[in-house]
This record gives C-alpha cells, sequence and structure tokens, in this order.
C-alpha cells in the first residue's frame, strides 16, 4: 500500500512538474508564434549570406527560467548538420538568457574574449555544466522536432562563442533566448540574429557591442605577444576570415535591431 501511495505521489509531482513547464513556456512560444514559425525563419535565415561553410543548422528557444521551449533543424535527416550542435544550440540559448538582463543584453559571442585567461569573466565557461542526462535522453529521430527529448528541461550550460542572443518583447521585456549552432560561430551569430529579427523579438535595450549585443571583432595581437586582447573586453575571433566583419556589417544593416516602445 505505501509503494501504491509513494508511486502515486512521483506520479503527481512529474505530471505538476510538466504543466509548470508548459506554463513558463506559454510567453515564448506564444511569441515565436509556435515551433512552424521558429522552422521556417531558421531557414530562411540560413539561405542567407552569412560567412561559415552554408551547413545546416540547430535552434533552441529557452524560457526565462532556461527551460527548453522548443527545438529545430533545417536538414531532413538527423545528421544533415553537426549532431554535436543540437545541445550546443541549447546551451548557448540557455547562456543568452541567463546571462542578459531587461536592461543590458550580452550574447554568447560577447562572452568570447572575458573568459579568455586573463579575462574578467575567466572560468565562466565552466560554471552551471550541461544536464547531460537532459542533453542525451530520449528518441534520436525526435530530435529537432516538436517532441525533441529536451523540451520542457532545463538544459543548463555556458556557451562562450557565437550564436546565443537573449530575446526581447516590443516593450523590452526579457522573454527568453534563441541559440543557433551548425556553422563556424560568426554564421551562427549571424543566423541567430536573422532569426530574432524576423520573429520581431530584437527590441535590445542595451549592450556591450554596436549595435547592442552584436558580435565585436575588436581582436589585437598584445605587446610583445602573439596572444589577442580585445580593446572592448568583449571582442570575438573573425572566424574563418576578415570578410566576416563585412558580412556582419551587412546583415547588421539589413536587420536592424528595435527599440522598445518605452524609450
Amino acid at each position: 500500500m505505501k509503494k501504491i501511495v509513494m508511486l502515486m505521489v512521483v506520479s503527481a509531482l512529474g505530471f505538476s512538474g510538466a504543466l509548470l513547464a508548459d506554463d513558463v513556456c506559454d510567453d515564448v512560444m506564444a511569441a515565436i508564434d509556435g515551433y512552424d514559425s521558429l522552422t521556417t525563419a531558421l531557414g530562411d535565415a540560413r539561405d542567407e549570406g552569412n560567412g561559415g561553410f552554408n551547413l545546416d543548422m540547430w535552434a533552441t528557444v529557452v524560457a526565462t527560467d532556461g527551460t527548453v521551449c522548443a527545438v529545430t533543424k533545417t536538414g531532413a535527416g538527423l545528421n544533415d548538420q553537426w549532431l554535436g550542435s543540437r545541445v550546443i544550440s541549447a546551451q548557448k540559448a540557455n547562456t543568452a538568457n541567463a546571462f542578459s538582463l531587461p536592461g543590458l543584453a550580452l550574447s554568447t559571442a560577447n562572452l568570447w574574449a572575458p573568459t579568455q585567461p586573463g579575462g574578467s569573466l575567466f572560468g565562466l565557461q565552466f560554471s552551471n555544466p550541461v544536464d547531460t542526462e537532459v542533453a542525451y535522453d530520449g528518441d534520436a529521430d525526435d530530435f529537432g522536432t516538436v517532441d525533441d527529448p529536451m523540451v520542457d528541461s532545463r538544459i543548463g550550460g555556458v556557451n562562450v562563442f557565437g550564436g546565443g542572443l537573449a530575446l526581447y518583447s516590443e516593450e523590452g521585456g526579457l522573454i527568453g533566448a534563441i541559440g543557433v549552432s551548425g556553422d563556424s560561430s560568426c554564421a551562427d551569430h549571424n543566423i541567430a540574429w536573422r532569426v530574432r529579427h524576423a520573429l520581431e523579438l530584437d527590441y535590445v535595450p542595451d549592450g556591450v557591442g554596436s549595435p547592442g549585443d552584436n558580435i565585436i571583432f575588436d581582436l589585437k595581437a598584445g605587446k610583445g605577444s602573439s596572444e589577442n586582447f580585445s580593446p572592448s573586453g568583449f571582442g570575438h575571433p573573425v572566424c574563418t576570415g576578415a570578410a566576416n566583419i563585412t558580412i556582419n556589417a551587412g546583415m547588421v544593416a539589413e536587420n536592424p535591431i528595435s527599440s522598445p516602445i518605452s524609450e
């Protein structure tokens, strides 16, 4: 009898936990207009000129508490895009949400320089580890679908290269974040930026980039050293070459961030 009661309690707790996760995701899923809208925006963004290698992509959206709300991909097959990038996309979304505020947005690209040895945030990338049980649970056939096993769970993780952006409503409210992965980190950032713009969730209040939480290409060789340093403190490598600076500038000009209506 005691075992039966215990099983009923555990089952009830699990059920209530799922309901709470659904409630947490309601706002951000309504804001992105659902899974299909996210998938379409990702596919459209991937088809643009983003630098990198022109590869298929993964994208993950999280709510403000880090709960995974949607995972999608552009390729039809599981291995049409780098399989490892599924979890990386979730990690990027978690990071952008965890280190952005209603008044200050930090992209994962902004975290590259400060997390290098000697940087002001060195060691951040080792905090908040990915929950591997969440990351690798479930049937792989469901990866990147509406039934992705990561959905309704917190993935955790900290990523410190391009591809993660916070999502902001028209009122400037932080409603979650998106993480994109599958190409060079510079291309990932550009694709995430395009997707956020298409979803009309780029009302970024402020940030360390120009503009907002954009990637910063300011790494320079240190004096008497081959090591790079970032004058801004928030720089990022140019990935596949200096052409990415021009590509990013053109992409941002075509997809400018919006000002919250409170401004």
